[in-house]
């Protein structure tokens, strides 16, 4: 949630240490190169278990490797118990498990017989590659050109390991040791003049201070300009409140940069203050020593901090040329990757000029046609996406996501017929555990078939025991069953442990009215439509239901009133009405 640049001079006595009379004896090398490639805010590399392809997210804040329990059941793995063992983070914390992949292959070799830890959230991806893997050597994140290396540095003590870096500026960040208690990556910055402890996480879609760090830098969430950004979510089933706010400044490596955006989240970390998060790695290249506990940094462009790099200065004012000046990519791939990274950074324009040269490079390349869909989606080109999506399909018709996609704009041009045609296919290539089906099963709640939305909801919440996204499932299932008028008993079971899960939540407060109007409890319909519509006034299925259950409790002038505001709002909500067969 952090955005922030970090382009510190190499002090001369670095300089001196990295001098060519001590090259003979500094030898750096790479014992593995992993290609990578951004999806959204995520680093995702691909890796293969068991001889099934699995693209796990780049996460160095991970203290080891992990999968969701619904993945690992979906890759045929065998659990193991580790005794009330829980995983914490973002959102509270789940129960541990632990699985061996008999054969992981990764960047072309083979690793016989690697331990993953079992459960968290289901991000969409098989799992997170952490600390036990990318610590095993150095590591050498160069995310905006594509890759995580593993390296290996050989007498080279005291030596400036930013080997790429040239005439760029290069901080240096102390770290921690990493041991088997701590493997993380953390060093200190500074924050309004105060020094916090920051953990480089890869993992994390964007950079966070937490609410008591950011107290300590004199920030709360009702100091001038901080507004609230909604919730966090990270493994467990909670969420967490988050805030946006404009800070003094924030010093790296001995470089400052003035008022820099940072978010806020009410949570505290078990070995931090704060994230660092994708956000300074795709801006950076950065080279970590585990040996010797030292970090070395090169900008490499972008905004960072919610700032314009042009504006960046050294410690003696003068200004800092930190434009890119990579070489061109040479194939379709690189094209590709750079287009994802530039993406992922806002840069849509660029991004959509790499894709169409990756494209044309390679029109056969199922992925680089979708990746290109999903550029014209964020620029508001939906008919461009449409038939990028329509010839991703027709490359790759048992992808699951891009019939999705498809099936979300047919949903959006008013085509349910066309949009279920899309469900369908995607059904059937689900796995029963896939996170996806959550999608799937609400886009046929709005597609109206309410039959396999609720066949949906059952797979995904069996095989999500721990999900953060529990709430918003159990609350489609019930809805799913009210519609259908069908099972009220479970219908309530579940509005009722939605609410638990997210007290107060208006549109679950909805669903449950809907329960109980259709078991005659007219009073609990109002009772729970009334808190619905206190906290969304203007909501017109809220009130126009209102009115039905109204009438039926014989408050005639009551259910008048709302049923003329409902129709003020949005005339079509009878129609709707009459759909889910509720007579007024």
């Amino acid at each position: 949630m952090v955005r922030w640049l970090s382009a510190s001079i190499v002090t001369p006595a670095l300089l001196a240490l990295a001098a060519p009379a001590l090259a003979a004896t500094c030898q750096v090398g790479k014992v593995a190169e992993i290609p990578l490639t951004m999806t959204g805010r995520r680093a995702v590399v691909t890796a293969q278990i068991n001889g099934r392809d699995a693209r796990f997210i780049l996460d160095s804040g991970a203290f080891y490797s992990t999968i969701a329990q619904a993945n690992a059941q979906e890759y045929g793995l065998k659990l193991e118990s580790l005794n009330g063992a829980m995983l914490s983070g973002i959102g509270g914390s789940t129960s541990l498990w632990a699985t061996t992949v008999k054969d992981f292959r990764i960047a072309g070799q083979t690793v016989p017989r690697v331990e993953f830890g079992v459960g968290g959230s289901d991000t969409g991806f098989a799992g997170l590659l952490g600390q036990n893997f990318l610590g095993l050597a150095d590591a050498e994140y160069d995310l905006p050109h594509g890759f995580v290396r593993l390296m290996h540095a050989q007498g080279c003590h005291n030596a400036n390991l930013a080997y790429w870096a040239g005439a760029k500026p290069v901080a240096l960040v102390e770290i921690m040791p990493m041991d088997t208690r701590n493997r993380h990556t953390i060093g200190t910055v500074t924050v309004n003049g105060v020094k916090l402890k920051a953990m480089f996480d890869t993992g994390a879609t964007s950079s966070m201070i937490t609410l008591a760090a950011a107290k300590r830098a004199g920030i709360t969430p009702d100091s001038p300009g901080v507004t609230s950004t909604g919730f966090a979510y990270g493994v467990g089933t909670k969420r967490v409140a988050a805030w946006r706010a404009r800070f003094t400044s924030i010093e790296i490596g001995g470089e400052t940069i003035n008022r820099p955006w940072i978010d806020i989240g009410d949570q505290l970390l078990p070995d931090a203050d704060m994230l660092i998060g994708i956000d300074f790695f795709l801006t950076h290249r950065i080279y970590v020593d585990n040996k010797s506990q030292h970090m070395f940094v090169t900008y490499e462009g972008g905004p960072v901090f919610g700032l314009d790099p042009k504006g960046a200065v050294d410690e003696h004012g003068a200004a800092l040329d930190l434009t890119d000046k990579t070489g061109e990519p040479t194939g379709a791939a690189g094209y590709a990757t750079r287009g994802a990274v530039l993406a992922s950074k806002h840069d849509l324009d660029a991004a959509l000029a790499d894709f169409d040269k990756a494209v044309s490079m390679a029109p056969n390349e199922a992925h680089y046609v979708w990746q290109r869909a999903m550029v014209h989606l964020a620029k508001g080109q939906p008919l461009l996406a449409a038939a990028d999506i329509d010839k991703t399909i027709a490359l790759a018709p048992n992808d699951p996501d891009p019939r999705l996609a498809r099936a979300r704009m047919r949903l959006a041009a008013r085509d349910p017929a066309g949009a279920l045609e899309d469900l369908k296919a995607a059904d059937a290539a689900l796995a029963p555990s896939a996170d996806a089906r959550l999608r799937l099963a609400a886009m046929y709640d709005s597609a109206e078939a309410y039959a396999p939305a609720l066949a949906s909801y059952d797979q995904w919440l069996r095989s999500h025991p721990e999900d953060h996204s529990r709430a918003p499932a159990f609350n489609g299932r019930c809805w799913a069953r009210a519609l259908m008028n069908q099972e009220l008993d479970k219908a309530l079971s579940d509005c009722d442990a939605a609410l638990r899960l997210r007290p107060g939540e208006t549109a679950y407060l909805d669903s449950r009215a809907l329960v109980h109007m259709r078991r005659g409890e007219y009073d609990k319909a109002i009772a729970d439509y009334d808190a619905a519509i206190a906290a969304k006034p203007r909501e017109a299925w809220s009130l126009y239901a209102r009115a039905i259950a109204e009438r039926h409790a014989g408050k005639a002038a009551q259910a008048d009133t709302d049923r003329t505001a409902a129709l003020a709002i949005n005339p079509r909500v009878a129609d709707r009405a009459k759909r889910f067969h509720l007579d007024d």
